[in-house]
């Protein structure tokens, strides 16, 4: 019998938050060591959600979740989570390199102070994002791009195999945009498994060999150039006007009424 390999595994798995109609319904994936994978669907179909299922925050209604052959609870320590930037308290009094240290937690130990190779591990991931100038910063100063940049950082500094990033390109200029997918192409190719939600479907198409198409349900999942099509595309977002580039020239599906997604 073939041996599973999947990192990721999700076996028709419904998440219900208390009094509400499922989050997730009926949801069966699997996601590869070293995929590069864009999870797309309008406001409510269910990203973040099933982010918080492979992190083992939320539990499922029914079915299963598998991460690295384990429960997610206890494989949290190889994944690497970067939230939506209104789940974070930027407020919080802490300096731009001490926020960057939180991500070494796992290597440190509880209670125990930083040693050499994880104030150079700290150092590594601010250059890798272009804020070594700005470790001493209080992290209420830094702008919002560098204020992702930063949580990026954290989470290189982890050294993790699973990177889990929600909306990762939310309030941030163009210039950070790329230096983050440049940083997330060249974490693929040391081996490490990265998912990025985000709802701009040219950025996605452009960058991404591989999406996942969620509206509650899987709707498509795949290589970009297998399901990135007008039938996925109108199934998916529904009751919106889609729009992207291809080609030179926009293209878009029209299903009723709803939000322009313009690329």
């Amino acid at each position: 019998m073939e041996t599973d390999k999947s990192i990721v595994r999700l076996s028709n798995v419904t998440v219900a938050y208390e009094g509400q109609k499922p989050a997730l319904k009926n949801v069966t994936l699997a996601i590869a060591p070293g995929s590069y994978l864009a999870v797309l669907g309008p406001n409510g179909a269910g990203k973040t959600t099933l982010f918080k299922a492979i992190l083992g925050l939320i539990g499922p209604t029914k079915g299963e979740v598998s991460v690295f052959g384990k429960e997610p609870h206890r494989a949290r320590r190889q994944i690497a989570y970067i939230p939506q930037r209104e789940a974070v308290d930027w407020r919080f009094p802490l300096r731009a390199i001490d926020v960057v240290m939180m991500g070494r937690e796992n290597h440190i130990g509880w209670g125990l102070w930083p040693r050499a190779s994880d104030r150079l591990a700290v150092e590594s991931a601010l250059r890798q994002v272009g804020m070594w100038e700005r470790r001493h910063a209080p992290l209420d100063e830094l702008s919002g791009g560098q204020q992702q940049r930063l949580f990026i950082a954290r989470a290189l500094a982890g050294d993790a195999p699973l990177f889990l990033l929600d909306e990762p390109f939310n309030e941030v200029d163009a210039g950070t945009q790329e230096l983050l997918l440049d940083l997330f192409t060249k974490l693929v190719k040391q081996g490490r498994t990265v998912i990025v939600s985000l709802h701009d479907l040219e950025l996605a198409r452009r960058r991404f060999p591989e999406m996942l198409f969620l509206n509650k349900e899987v709707v498509a999942h795949g290589k970009t150039d297998e399901v990135f099509n007008p039938a996925v595309l109108q199934q998916t977002y529904m009751e919106q006007v889609v729009k992207w580039e291809e080609d030179g020239e926009t293209r878009s599906v029209l299903d009723g009424h709803g939000l322009a997604h313009r690329v």
